[in-house]
């Protein structure tokens, strides 16, 4: 299969780019477009403009201008492809170093990270090499290498631009870090150490206050942390997460939510204690280096094995352990904190906690007044965002399945689509009212985008274009 065949299957579409989806999620990860005209049914052969081939790769598409970016892999090629936004046509596409193959889990891909773009260039992130920027053209602009990574699922965080930085937040096992590079010449501005992040995927969102400098809410292990966007200064952090942060966070108006979770264990009430290290090198270390390796482990250590060795040496050290009798005892939960502060803010600035239901990768949808929260399993969460207080909570219809995209919406209509390709149109509201369902019966991972009245989905094998003919 060639990445540059497009298959136009609607012709003479015109769209008038005004306005753009230039990251991951959209406008400041909101997953939300003011646009109308939207249709309520999308299927594979339903309103459907056009649809172009493509390479493996699980980010999302991004919109910027009469432009669509993406990035997939070819054997070991890693890849980005340019987009005509009216056609479908391959503009161009341009290959990036790679100098490693990191381990991943079998849920990742080498290109997951979302490209991020603005009127003067489109920069990506591959784990394998670190980040790079072209021109809207496809001229190569700068490259930075990063890495290599440790995390044990490898990594998933897309880069943002940030007036004129491009932010991204490395989040490992080891030497965590949130970063900003010159947007122009790929110059690192400045890098601020994420010491207790262990395990992360989440993109992070602008907040700008009316005084003071835009701040990066980037969620981690444990917490959610702001940072200035001028130099990286760690302004203010709210505690309360789980020690995986997969899910990404919203802004509402003063307020910021974020869910997070790890595992079954960490629901509320299932956690497993944890005796200290010393206890366990009493009974466990039969070597006596001061170390647990997987052969002297427990049961439970050794299936947990890849989470807690975090530096991936075959022994877990005292501090490895601390690690893991804090994620052990945290909690799965959506959380809802007010804006802004100095410090640890989470006694002052926690509104409400929910705790049930929550998913592993969606990021929560704000929209019309009512927050979305979809679930492996197709449970549909509706709350009062004032309050935490739920509005309805059910299965979505004919959309039992895991979920790795998240919910967007537009024109009145919520948009899930689950892993195994089930599409689901939702009349926007608390009452999870279904509008239509679809089956692409194909592997979907990429969170769509909307922008003019046009929504774009990403399966395993193609892009479509969706809009009303």
């Amino acid at each position: 299969m060639r990445a540059c065949v497009s298959l136009v299957l609607f012709l003479g579409v015109t769209v008038a780019e005004g306005a753009d989806w230039p990251r991951f999620r959209g406008p400041n990860g909101s997953g939300v477009a003011e646009t109308t005209g939207l249709p309520g049914e999308l299927a594979p052969d339903k309103n459907v403009l056009w649809k172009t081939p493509l390479p493996p790769g699980y980010s999302s598409p991004i919109l910027h201008g009469d432009r669509i970016y993406l990035t997939g892999y070819e054997g070991e090629a890693l890849v980005t492809l340019c987009l005509r936004r009216a056609t479908g046509e391959v503009l161009w596409r341009r290959e990036a170093p790679r100098t490693r193959s990191e381990p991943l889990d079998r849920r990742n891909g080498p290109a997951s990270p979302s490209p991020a773009a603005d009127e003067r260039s489109v920069v990506v992130f591959f784990g394998d090499y670190g980040l790079v920027s072209y021109d809207l053209d496809g001229k190569e602009r700068w490259r930075v290498p990063l890495g290599p990574f440790v995390n044990v699922y490898g990594m998933g965080a897309s880069p943002i631009l940030v007036e004129d930085k491009v932010v991204l937040v490395c989040d490992q096992g080891v030497r965590s870090y949130i970063a900003a590079f010159d947007a122009a010449t790929g110059r690192q501005v400045w890098s601020t150490p994420r010491p207790e992040a262990v395990s992360g995927h989440a993109t992070p969102v602008l907040h700008r206050p009316k005084d003071g400098p835009v701040q990066i809410l980037a969620p981690g292990s444990f917490r959610l942390e702001a940072y200035a966007a001028d130099d990286g200064r760690r302004l203010w952090w709210a505690r309360g997460l789980p020690s995986e942060m997969k899910s990404g966070a919203v802004l509402g108006d003063g307020v910021v939510y974020v869910s997070g979770y790890s595992s079954p264990m960490n629901e509320p009430g299932q956690q497993v204690t944890v005796s200290p290290f010393a206890e366990v090198l009493a009974t466990r270390d039969a070597n006596k280096d001061g170390k647990v390796s997987k052969d002297e482990a427990d049961a439970l250590t050794k299936d947990m094995f890849a989470f807690i060795d975090l530096d991936r040496d075959g022994l877990v050290s005292a501090s490895e352990w601390d690690v893991n009798r804090a994620s052990m005892a945290a909690e799965n939960g959506l959380l809802a904190f007010g804006l802004g502060g100095a410090g640890d803010v989470t006694k002052d600035k926690l509104r409400w906690k929910y705790q049930r239901s929550v998913p592993q990768l969606p990021t929560t949808l704000l929209y019309d007044g009512v927050l979305y929260m979809i679930n492996d399993g197709g449970i549909l969460t509706t709350l009062d965002p004032a309050t935490g207080d739920v509005l309805k909570k059910g299965r979505l219809s004919k959309a039992v399945d895991e979920y790795y995209a998240s919910p967007v919406a537009a024109d009145g209509k919520v948009f899930f689509v689950s892993r195994t390709g089930i599409f689901t149109v939702l009349k926007a509201g608390p009452d999870q009212a279904v509008l239509s369902t679809s089956d692409f019966d194909e592997e979907i991972a990429a969170t769509p985008a909307i922008a003019d009245g046009r929504l774009y989905l990403r399966t395993k094998s193609a892009l479509y274009c969706f809009g009303a003919k």
